[in-house]
């Protein structure tokens, strides 16, 4: 598991640190980033940071990215703040492969 300090695997599934970015000009995973709480992977969502709009576009692109369901992404933590924490339900061993991309992006 290469990086795996943004993300941490349980049997089932994986929980994500996320760096969000509303406002953008596209909807897309930007790779993992040092951040002043660790590492994170940044996520760019073109949906503005009003009444969860955006939160709801960063747990869409990722159940695209991981090939889940949306309602197998969650937001645990961070509703209101940039840092997020998201839990994705799924196979551990597919979902830390597809997480490890991120790292060479």
């Amino acid at each position: 598991m290469a990086s795996s300090a943004f993300y941490h695997l349980d049997d089932e599934g994986l929980t994500l640190i996320v760096r969000a970015a509303p406002k953008a000009s596209q909807n897309r995973i930007l790779g993992v980033m040092n951040t002043s709480d660790g590492r994170a992977v940044k996520i760019a969502v073109t949906a503005v940071p009003d009444k969860g709009k955006a939160n709801t576009a960063v747990t869409a692109l990722l159940a695209k990215a991981f090939d889940v369901a949306k309602n197998s992404v969650t937001l645990v933590s961070g509703s209101t703040d940039r840092h997020k924490v998201v839990r994705v339900v799924g196979d551990p061993v597919k979902l830390a492969a597809i997480a490890d991309q991120w790292s060479d992006l």
